[in-house]
């Protein structure tokens, strides 16, 4: 890895929601436009681009996003990686940096997901009914149905009732409470799908998708684009004091899968990469979960948002509950999370998703975040996890 820091120059995305009558293409081509405004540069200026789609580019959106934009020729890397795929392109860009191809990178996330229901997993037929854990079949056979659910709600209602189970203190109730906040926080946040505030009784008796999550407590499929360019020290150096002054440095970007375990892991383990992630994220950014000023963490359900207080360590192991109760991670509480509104409001247009919450934290970090600022914040950490699984951390610090 380079010695030289890493900084933020460039970062905007586009309103999450429905856009029926734009494409792709056009949602990529709005925020890669408006970052680059922001960091005052053109495309002539960028040495290498990540883009992130999951559901509906087909080959090469990357290419496809340089026809709109600007073709000149330089390296397009197109990833995909579950949820995590924004987070991951801008890894893409960051290490081009880091190993010196260049002094300035891009970073694109899109997706159209407005009306794209439960997303169920497809796969082969397995040839017999009995499910084995090995083979072709066993490691990427769809185990719907066979061996209980892989289906997202049904994946992290577990999730949540396993950490209610292991530690005590969780209730119907107390999931539909993280969602009451996190839609509370929706109402000042203009880029947000939903900007509606919903009472606990409108969360706890609106439809159930998979207990205890209902329709409220579940991330909103919408059509979103986010977009982010980097540059290194020196880069930064020569570029005019209004870029400088708002640049945004990258303490820590760690990407982690799931560690080899022993059995077979019947239900995906969003637990131990994200605490691994988060481990690494502190040690590489010389700060710990204390010094945090504010969180956009991967609350694709309410129950997620539960278990992912501990994985990212703002509360000792098993207190996550306790952490909740005491209002910390409030707009106005001791350690902010999803101030945006979160997955569950924000929206998640699933590639876009890593970057938006990193544009959430740099928006905060520059002062620039309206009536949801968190004064005086300096350090944030911005967390998404895809099942399969994989997870991205990336921790932020305001320019000195």
């Amino acid at each position: 890895m380079g010695s030289e820091d890493i900084w933020i120059i460039g970062s905007n995305m586009t309103k999450f929601g429905k856009h029926p009558e734009r494409d792709v293409v056009d949602l990529a081509s709005e925020a890669s436009v408006a970052a680059l405004h922001d960091a005052e540069m053109t495309m002539s200026d960028i040495g290498v681009i990540g883009v992130g789609n999951l559901m509906n580019a087909g080959a090469g959106i990357g290419q496809q996003l340089q026809k709109q934009i600007g073709q000149t020729g330089i390296p397009v890397f197109n990833v995909s990686n579950a949820c995590a795929t924004g987070a991951t392109a801008l890894r893409v860009a960051i290490m081009a940096v880091k190993a010196g191809e260049t002094d300035v990178g891009m970073a694109v996330g899109v997706e159209k997901l407005a009306g794209a229901g439960l997303l169920g997993q497809k796969g082969p037929k397995p040839k017999s009914e009995t499910w084995e854990p090995s083979g072709r079949f066993g490691a990427i056979g769809s185990t719907e149905g066979r061996i209980g659910t892989n289906i997202m709600p049904g994946v992290f209602a577990q999730i949540g009732m396993e950490y209610g189970h292991k530690y005590g203190g969780t209730s119907f109730e107390l999931f539909a409470k993280i969602s009451e906040k996190n839609h509370a926080h929706s109402t000042l946040n203009p880029l947000a799908a939903y900007q509606k505030r919903f009472t606990l009784d409108e969360i706890m008796n609106d439809v159930m998708i998979a207990y205890p999550n209902t329709r409220p407590m579940c991330s909103g499929n919408c059509d979103g684009a986010a977009a982010m360019i980097v540059v290194n020290d020196s880069k930064l150096k020569s570029l005019p004091a209004s870029v400088r002054k708002r640049a945004v440095k990258i303490s820590a970007s760690v990407l982690t899968s799931d560690p080899w375990a022993e059995g077979c892991q019947v239900l995906p383990d969003v637990n131990t990469l994200t605490r691994n992630a988060a481990t690494q994220a502190y040690e590489q950014a010389g700060i710990g979960p204390e010094d945090l000023d504010l969180v956009e963490l991967h609350d694709c359900f309410a129950t997620a948002e539960l278990v992912h207080y501990d994985n990212l360590m703002l509360c000792e192991q098993g207190g996550a509950v306790d952490f909740f109760e005491s209002g910390a991670p409030w707009r106005d509480g001791s350690k902010p999370v999803n101030v945006s509104g979160g997955l569950q409001s924000k929206g998640h247009p699933i590639a876009a998703t890593g970057i938006a919450n990193i544009h959430e934290i740099v928006t905060h970090l520059r002062g620039e975040a309206g009536d949801r600022q968190i004064v005086g914040a300096k350090v944030g950490l911005a967390h998404v996890i895809g099942l399969g699984s994989a997870c991205g951390v990336h921790i932020l610090e305001k320019a000195a």
